[in-house]
């Protein structure tokens, strides 16, 4: 789920994986094709754009609409087989000439959102248009208005098609981003299944919460351990970072920028692998070790027999099952052991930590702290 380009994440296929383009890439190609228009040319299509590594795209026009003083040109977004909520949308750029000496404006259309929080890198009542776009399509603007001899006095109008509801699907409403999307991008280019987008998102969501003062975060593992955690502390949803998999990326970015409390909940199997000192908890990078649970219960009274079947058993959930039918509490030291790697992860940091362990149906299990 705003993960990087306003995704939902899924398991990654095991093939050679089609990249594509930002919604920042689309409007700024959007823009040129407008801006192109309403200074008296025709449509290009399709408008080739430079990225910020200098890789030149061409983008297909879906729509090109002329009005009186303004030009609109809408791309559909191809996100390549990134599983983005965004793709195949219509970003549409509206453009007009402002008042001299206005420089270059940004509006949110339809379906874009606004930033209403404080702590995301655009101020609060701005468009939900990222720095990055954002300069993107300046340098469109004034390369622009330049070969025409006149001033850079423009405003931007970006609309995503059905943006309103798409948001619902991602990280936005935590964010205190409202309305709509997000216009994204820092290299114009959607790599799919990104890690650093979701850890991006994480840090964003750190980044609110510290400038509204929010005394207490959780990051949680999945949508079950998150709802007992929020239940049981009465959290907001701005207080709930989506953590998933990626207890390094949240760890380590409080160390730097530390929120007052930090609650990491999660099921048995996601944190037996934090306990035992993994920070990327996705099963395709860490594993759950046995001879580790089955040291583990064999310090807690556990029989030869018992450790045994543990070592042989073929998922963290069997071993729990072993071990709680003989009356052996894993997890609660699983929990003291996940506390203890996210201390070591935070060096000191003024962060008081506690873990909670739920079960698939969100029953808590252990809570440490």
């Amino acid at each position: 789920m705003n993960a990087g380009e306003n995704e939902i994440r899924m398991e990654k296929p095991a093939t050679t994986l089609r990249r594509g383009w930002t919604t920042g890439a689309c409007a700024t190609a959007a823009t040129k094709a407008a801006l192109t228009a309403l200074l008296g040319g025709d449509f290009p299509d399709p408008v080739t754009i430079t990225l910020p590594k200098g890789e030149r795209p061409a983008f297909p026009l879906a729509r090109e609409v002329r009005g009186e003083g303004w030009a609109l040109a809408g791309i559909v977004k191809d996100a390549g087989d990134d599983p983005d909520v965004t793709h195949g949308a219509l970003v549409s750029a509206r453009i007009r000439r402002i008042d001299s000496g206005s420089g270059v404006l940004f509006k949110a259309g339809d379906g874009v959102g606004t930033v209403t929080k404080a702590g995301l890198p655009i101020g609060v009542g701005e468009p939900a248009i990222n720095p990055v776009p954002r300069r993107m399509m300046s340098e469109v603007v004034h390369e622009l208005c330049a070969s025409y001899g006149i001033a850079p006095d423009i405003e931007i109008e970006i609309s995503i098609e059905n943006g309103a509801e798409l948001a619902e699907k991602t990280w936005n409403p935590r964010l205190g981003i409202v309305g709509g999307l997000s216009v994204l991008g820092t290299t114009g280019v959607v790599h799919p299944f990104s890690c650093s987008a979701w850890i991006h998102s994480i840090h964003r969501g750190i980044d609110v919460a510290r400038a509204e003062g929010l005394p207490h975060v959780l990051g949680a593992t999945g949508s079950t351990s998150e709802k007992t955690a929020q239940t049981f502390y009465s959290l907001p949803d701005i207080a709930c970072l989506d953590m998933g998999d990626f207890a390094g990326g949240l760890l380590k970015y409080l160390r730097a920028h530390p929120v007052p409390r930090l609650t990491i909940a999660g099921g048995f199997a996601k944190l037996t692998k934090l306990a035992q000192g993994a920070l990327d908890l996705h099963s395709g990078r860490s594993q759950v070790d046995m001879q580790w649970l089955a040291d583990l219960a064999s310090g807690l009274g556990a029989t030869s027999d018992m450790t045994g079947r543990i070592l042989n058993a073929n998922t963290a959930l069997e071993v729990l099952q072993i071990t709680a039918a003989a009356g052996i509490d894993l997890p609660a030291n699983v929990a003291a052991a996940a506390r203890r790697t996210a201390l070591e992860t935070l060096r000191g940091a003024p962060v008081e930590v506690d873990v909670m362990v739920t079960d698939r149906s969100g029953t808590l299990l252990a809570h440490a702290r």
